[in-house]
């Protein structure tokens, strides 16, 4: 057991409790506290427990939204917060693109490119998720543009349409993206995020693409034959329509895709739809953008959720957020912008994230945690298994990879009750989907966890039979 942590939920009032209320009311006078869920004690909360402000302590299956990697108050991290020569990196945020920190190469090397995806060795650092998507959205249709001029300068032409939002120097150049999949909720990358509408209502888009994802039947065993149908169906239709954008005269510059739509559903596909994907990328000069942002950083038993694949080259371009506590993206060599200022923004970043994730990665390393989070997540999905043979109608489609699992409740409705009753047992748990519970523990998740949990998750399913 981890030496620092607590050894398991323990509940005072419901949740929200009474403090939890109070602020939520004071809150509501500035912002608007729609989504907000109760308010936190992070002082108190330790390992894989989050407290509340009235004392209730949760085991925590959704961590921040899968962005929690190594606990609440890992004692590696607060001890680099103790370390006089970190100061300077907490108490200074510089402008990264035109004045960065002179170690600001070394913690990069030492963190960020130290787990570089492969065949990548380049990365920009930014702020978070969405604003990584949107510049690789940018660097892919820089170099689009680049080849097809044949060369980085641009026509007066170019230059002056550009600032009147007209072509040529605004192309008209498109991403195809997925149904189900969530890139963020910045304008490009609202383009292309198709997961639930509240996300996208009112808001001005681009015309672009939206191909089919794989919809996959449970147990996959029992269902070979459909389910390659399935993904052969929704292949042939992403060239369909990279070939219609081309003939309307707004051809797709790159695809964006998740290795797991995780908002969307937690939808999976095999590693052969994504490397024939990666195939039909390059035959039709795409770039081929895939969005690590919720499964990278190890929850998938790997560090990359692409390394499923087993591919050499899996991506042009590879973005991340989340668990690795900094936002950004890989790339390779000719993704790289041609010009300074083209990919910018006042932060970039920030380098005590580095700091941070280069002790995270030290942590992963030395406790082993991909090869916990391998077992656990074996434990966890051979329970939900079990679960739903016991209650076949209201479980189904238990699915995997590593910790980052989920399972469908028979409706919203249902689901949405369980999320509650679980929270008032000391589990915190998130949705995603029409339907879906997702699990999102952090990587110090333990079989002991997985067994507390489960034997929990039973008592809520046992009183909904």
């Amino acid at each position: 057991q981890v030496e620092f942590e607590y050894d398991g939920p323990s509940m005072k009032t419901q949740v929200p409790g009474p403090r939890s209320q109070e602020l939520t009311k004071q809150l509501g006078d500035i912002q608007n506290v729609g989504a907000v869920h109760f308010f936190c004690n992070y002082e108190e909360s330790r390992g894989n427990y989050l407290v509340d402000v009235d004392g209730n302590r949760m085991l925590d299956v959704y961590t921040q939204i899968s962005s929690i990697p190594i606990g609440y108050n890992h004692p590696a991290l607060l001890k680099l917060m103790t370390n006089p020569n970190n100061l300077s990196a907490f108490v200074n945020r510089p402008a990264l693109g035109i004045l960065p920190p002179e170690n600001f190469p070394d913690k990069l090397t030492e963190s960020l490119l130290s787990v570089a995806p492969s065949g990548m060795t380049r990365v920009q650092t930014m702020a978070c998720g969405s604003c990584s998507n949107e510049n690789a959205y940018k660097a892919m249709f820089i170099w689009y543009r680049n080849k097809e001029r044949g060369h980085n300068t641009p026509s007066d032409e170019d230059l002056s349409s550009c600032m009147i939002n007209q072509g040529p120097g605004c192309p008209d150049l498109s991403i195809l993206s997925f149904m189900g999949g969530f890139h963020g909720r910045t304008m490009g990358c609202l383009a292309t995020t198709h997961s639930k509408a509240i996300h996208k209502l009112d808001v001005p888009s681009f015309d672009w693409p939206i191909a089919p994802f794989p919809k996959l039947q449970y147990p996959l065993e029992e269902f070979t034959r459909e389910n390659a149908q399935e993904e052969a169906r929704c292949l042939e239709e992403v060239e369909d329509l990279i070939v219609k954008w081309r003939q309307k005269g707004k051809p797709v510059a790159g695809i964006v895709i998740e290795p797991i739509q995780a908002e969307g559903g937690d939808n999976h596909a095999s590693p052969d739809f994504f490397k024939n994907l990666r195939n039909i990328a390059r035959k039709h000069g795409c770039a081929f953008h895939v969005d690590e942002v919720q499964t990278g950083g190890g929850a998938t038993g790997k560090f990359w959720a692409h390394e499923h694949w087993g591919m050499d080259d899996p991506a042009d371009i590879v973005s991340f957020s989340k668990k690795l506590l900094t936002g950004g993206y890989y790339h390779r060599d000719e993704l790289q912008a041609d010009k300074p200022y083209r990919i910018f923004n006042t932060w970039m970043g920030d380098p005590s994230k580095n700091l941070f994730l280069a002790e995270v990665l030290n942590v992963i390393r030395r406790e082993n945690l991909l090869e916990e989070v391998t077992r656990s997540g074996k434990a966890l999905l051979h329970g939900l298994y079990e679960l739903q043979a016991q209650y076949p109608g209201l479980l189904s489609r238990a699915r995997g990879q590593g910790t980052f699992c989920a399972i469908d409740i028979r409706d919203d409705a249902t689901r949405n009750s369980i999320i509650l009753k679980a929270r008032d047992k000391g589990v915190l748990l998130g949705g995603c989907g029409e339907r879906s519970i997702r699990f999102r523990p952090a990587l110090v998740f333990k079989e002991y966890h997985v067994h507390l949990f489960l034997n929990i998750f039973n008592d809520v399913l046992a009183q909904l039979k």
